[in-house]
């Protein structure tokens, strides 16, 4: 691969982070909305936060991208809180609960979407100096 990158290959690879952005905003959004989601069962495990994993991947022409490969729990331990009346409560009263931080989750969230945007950046400046070089060959 030569040492500049053409603009319709710098929008091929703003376009695979473009997607591997989505995958992980909606992946931010399934935790935060089981941030509060106990077992069904007594004593049984709540939800457990979710982690996507990137990795890069050769798109047309030799050029490097990502991709979302997988989705993995996240192994930190589930915090427990005594609530006897909880149906989700063992027998000693503690009801797990989940292993999602609000507060990570939106600041995971905030990168992902600035990640996105600058993306959307590359895209539109691509766009740009194509529409430029149009203009140019017109004359």
């Amino acid at each position: 691969m030569s040492d500049s990158v053409s603009s319709s290959t710098a929008m091929s690879i703003a376009a695979t982070a473009l997607r591997a952005q989505e995958a992980r905003m909606r992946i931010i959004a399934e935790n935060m909305a089981n941030a509060n989601s106990t077992s069904k069962e007594p004593g049984g495990d709540p939800y457990r936060r979710q982690v996507p994993v990137f990795e890069p991947m050769t798109i047309e022409g030799g050029a490097r991208g990502v991709k979302m490969a997988r989705v993995q729990p996240d192994k930190t331990p589930f915090k427990t809180e005594y609530d006897p009346s909880n149906p989700s409560a063992d027998a000693t009263g503690y009801v797990k609960m989940p292993n999602v931080d609000p507060l990570i989750e939106a600041l995971d969230l905030r990168e992902a979407q600035r990640a996105y945007e600058a993306s959307l950046n590359v895209i539109e400046a691509s766009r740009d100096m194509q529409s430029r070089t149009l203009e140019l060959l017109k004359k």
